[in-house]
């Protein structure tokens, strides 16, 4: 027995001389014998080569729910987990790089919301929170999403965008494909969006959305968008 079959804690093998010391981070296993012997152990126990932490990272991938993802020109809105937005509303960044470093408080706020919503057993695939990420570096600038799933044939919607990635037109685009995929759902007449008086940026996104201006309601700005 001239070798030994030695692994690593990425389960990666590899045959080494048995008087040899063991290299640090290694661990000597039972298959032992001559160099060739040893090879054929490696070869028939170890068939997928990738590290373990490669193969959890792809088997956590596959077992992920579907999420809806849109494209809206510059940015795209990928749909927001429940367990993504636990991690948001306390300012995580649900595994993304951000913009100015962390999301801002309109999308903790919405995925507070998010949360019990799930929690209630309310949320609904699609109808809940979606974060704006940049297509050209998968850098997120941003949240959006809905106050709940569609009630009476309306739906509200609501955004928002850390300070950096405005004045971009992200939020316009964005806000005009999710709107525009709400209308096209059954049942869905109306998207409903609301705003301070004193929010001029969000009132210029609604209008260049093509929305429309509507009566207040409780002394804010009320946008409607229609088939």
């Amino acid at each position: 027995m001239t070798h030994v079959v030695i692994v690593n804690q990425q389960e990666q093998y590899a045959v080494w001389p048995r008087r040899a010391e063991t290299p640090s981070g290694w661990l000597a296993t039972d298959w032992t014998g001559d160099e060739r012997v040893c090879l054929e152990r490696v070869a028939e126990g170890w068939t997928d080569l990738r590290p373990a932490s490669v193969r959890a990272a792809v088997a956590e991938d596959a077992a992920r729910p579907a999420v809806q993802l849109l494209t809206a020109g510059p940015v795209q809105l990928r749909e927001v987990l429940p367990s993504e937005a636990e991690q948001l509303r306390e300012g995580g960044t649900a595994g993304l790089e951000w913009l100015g470093g962390a999301p801002g408080d309109g999308t903790r706020v919405a995925a507070k919301m998010l949360t019990r919503a799930a929690d209630a057993g309310l949320l609904q695939p699609g109808w809940g929170m979606y974060l704006l990420v940049r297509s050209e570096d998968a850098v997120a600038v941003g949240g959006m999403g809905f106050h709940g799933s569609p009630d009476g044939g309306q739906v509200e919607i609501g955004f928002d965008l850390v300070e950096e990635a405005r004045g971009h037109g992200y939020a316009t685009v964005a806000l005009s494909e999710l709107a525009c995929w709400a209308l096209a759902q059954d049942g869905v007449e109306r998207v409903i969006a609301t705003t301070d008086p004193e929010n001029t940026a969000s009132q210029r996104v609604m209008e260049r959305a093509s929305f429309t201006r509507m009566p207040d309601a409780d002394g804010l700005f009320v946008y409607q968008l229609t088939h």
